[in-house]
């Protein structure tokens, strides 16, 4: 038998979103597919392509570390 409505512990509260940092994650989704990308064709890319791929790979984590800590968007 199950106890009164009135003294049953509260339910506790669901867990928060996420993703509520929508922009940080956002930025992982693409550091994530260009690591991925990266990963699938390092064997055929050309030394250009590869310093090009490092690069943006270099770009992308600067911007993650920028997003989570809240940070200066870049000047235009």
């Amino acid at each position: 038998m199950s106890p009164p409505p009135s003294s049953r512990a509260p339910r506790p509260k669901p867990p928060p979103e996420r993703r509520r940092n929508r922009p940080l994650r956002e930025v992982l989704d693409d550091l994530l597919a260009h690591t991925r990308e990266i990963t699938r064709r390092a064997k055929a890319m050309s030394p250009a392509e590869l310093d090009y791929a490092q690069q943006r790979l270099e770009w992308l984590a600067d911007e993650v570390w920028r997003v989570a800590t809240g940070g200066a968007p870049p000047p235009e």
